[in-house]
């Protein structure tokens, strides 16, 4: 038996970072749904939070998942739950483009604060600064 664990940080804007998820009660309503609907098929997604225009994943990989395709699960069939119910004024989607990192063992817990609290640390720090930290961080080339 092979055992697997691997941890990745995913973050996902909404389309030009537009606010849809603009009320608590909302955005509760779209993690609880990603987390089960991801649970459904095999994803297992640690932690989920985020704010009015972005998502947070904590995401275990199994041996068998891809990265690309499991964003591709979160982001489209969220989009499409979204605008079936009419959750939001406008035609909801996520942007094509997202952020994923690996995350040690001895991380995990500071990840899963960092992303249960992103009401809070919102307050003090808008997503594009924040994205453009992650960017620096770990040094992604744009």
């Amino acid at each position: 038996m092979s055992f697997i664990k691997i941890y990745i940080h995913l973050v996902f804007s909404t389309t030009n970072r537009i606010p849809f998820l603009n009320s608590t009660q909302l955005r509760v309503q779209v993690w609880k749904h990603i987390k089960e609907n991801a649970a459904k098929k095999g994803i297992f997604i640690d932690m989920i939070n985020g704010y009015e225009d972005h998502c947070h994943c904590l995401i275990s990989l199994s041996s068998s998942q891809k990265i690309e395709k499991i964003v591709q699960l979160i982001k489209g069939e969220s989009s499409y739950w979204i605008n079936k119910n009419q959750l939001t004024c406008e035609k909801f989607s996520w942007q094509d483009e997202y952020f994923a990192v690996s995350v040690s063992e001895s991380m995990i817990g500071n990840v899963r604060s960092y992303i249960k609290n992103q009401e809070k640390h919102h307050q003090k720090k808008t997503f594009t600064e924040e994205y453009q930290e992650f960017i620096e961080k770990y040094d992604f080339k744009m």
